[in-house]
């Protein structure tokens, strides 16, 4: 089992247009939902801690409508942790969820980028959907580059938000900064599901790809743990071979005191 952190935006306002927005409900559910049925523990945390904002719950959606009932998952958003008071090293991933409300508070998180750095740096998986890959801008690594840098990366494009009649309002176009970053963006069409694995990153494009972001994630975690029981394995048949050759020689050592 691996701990993986959800995080969330803190923003409830489009800008300054008075309309509401927050965490897309489905990119939060779908992914819950595959890291819970795989035996994992899900975490949540927002920029700003507490209740974070949410978009309208599809209440034809099973999935949404189960993760927003669900007691235990109820009481982790009741109060998310600071991303800045989070400990990085209790996590083996972290999922940045989307939603329009990201495009104002993940860019400029420090303790965000801090956090989706330590993960990546110490071996973990970075996943995002959506508008979520806006906590991937300005991420730097250890070794000095940006982690978007050199990488293909799926976000929301920039004809999505055309259609979504939010183009005027966004602070930019996240498709844009990603490339600006040094990312290159792939896509596929208006609304359709795209996932893209680049190493230990996985993005995807919209809501639709929430799910098949989880999944990917999901496989690399489990080469982790596979790696981990070989080592596992090796490390015990070592310690036999270690005990046994001891014995042989205790064995050997009183043949001959006689």
């Amino acid at each position: 089992m691996k701990k993986i952190l959800l995080v969330l935006t803190s923003v409830s306002e489009l800008g300054d247009t008075g309309e509401k927005t927050g965490y897309n409900v489905a990119e939060a559910a779908h992914p819950w939902k595959v890291f819970k049925d795989s035996g994992h523990f899900v975490d949540f945390a927002s920029i700003k801690g507490g209740v974070p904002p949410r978009d309208e719950v599809d209440t034809s959606d099973p999935i949404q409508v189960a993760f927003t009932e669900d007691e235990t998952t109820k009481a982790g958003l009741y109060n998310t942790a600071r991303v800045d008071v989070v400990d990085p090293s209790q996590y083996d991933a972290v999922y940045l969820v989307g939603g329009h409300g990201t495009m104002w508070d993940f860019p400029d998180s420090e303790g965000l980028q801090k956090l989706v750095a330590s993960v990546y740096n110490a071996g973990g998986v970075v996943g995002a959907v959506c508008h979520g890959p806006a906590g991937l801008l300005n991420v730097e690594l250890e070794n000095g580059l940006r982690l978007v840098e050199g990488k293909r990366v799926a976000a929301f494009t920039n004809d999505e938000e055309v259609a979504a009649d939010k183009d005027k309002i966004v602070p930019f176009f996240l498709a844009d900064r990603l490339e600006e970053q040094g990312a290159t963006h792939v896509s596929a069409g208006v609304f359709e599901e795209k996932v893209i694995v680049d190493e230990r990153l996985v993005t995807g494009q919209n809501p639709a790809s929430a799910g098949g972001v989880a999944k990917e994630m999901e496989k690399l975690l489990a080469e982790v743990i596979h790696q981990e029981k070989a080592e596992e394995q090796d490390e015990s048949e070592a310690l036999r071979a270690e005990k046994d050759a001891e014995k042989a020689a205790a064995a050997a050592a009183a043949e001959s005191d006689h």
